[in-house]
């Protein structure tokens, strides 16, 4: 497996809590915390962007993903709004979670608790090369659904 090391700045909201980890050896991301003075209560509908204390530097051709947990999301219904929420390698101020309550009760978020996870992914820069028309498909122009089973889905 590929590696990478990643220059990281811990903010000062960020004191006493631990970098970002993963959860296991295989996990794709590292669960970003959230580096609040005080619980935020996330009211359903509504979303808040929460600091997680740390900037970062990548390198050319490597984008972070801030996307959800999953447990937050099948237990409370908790996800990330622009998801996934795309870092830069040129951005170099703190990481925020735009986290949304989607479900049915207020949503407690406290000092130093798994909040979203950052995977760091390659990217192509692209050009566009216009044309007068497109190479042909069996799929065509097809879309929303046209590879489904053909029932309400």
């Amino acid at each position: 497996m590929e590696e990478l090391n990643i220059p990281l700045v811990r903010l000062p909201n960020s004191a006493g809590l631990d970098l970002p980890q993963r959860a296991t050896l295989e996990s794709a991301g590292m669960d970003l915390l959230a580096a609040i003075d005080s619980s935020i209560v996330i009211d359903p509908g509504t979303h808040r962007v929460i600091p997680t204390g740390i900037s970062i530097e990548l390198p050319e051709g490597y984008e972070a993903q801030v996307r959800p947990r999953s447990g937050l999301a099948a237990k409370h219904g908790i996800t990330i709004l622009n998801s996934p929420g795309t870092i830069d390698p040129d951005y170099r101020g703190e990481i925020g979670a735009i986290i949304i309550n989607l479900g049915n009760s207020p949503f407690e978020i406290m000092r130093g608790m798994r909040i979203a996870q950052l995977v760091v992914s390659k990217f192509v820069n692209f050009y566009w090369d216009e044309m007068e028309n497109l190479g042909t498909t069996n799929r065509g122009e097809g879309g929303f659904g046209s590879t489904g089973t053909g029932k309400d889905e």
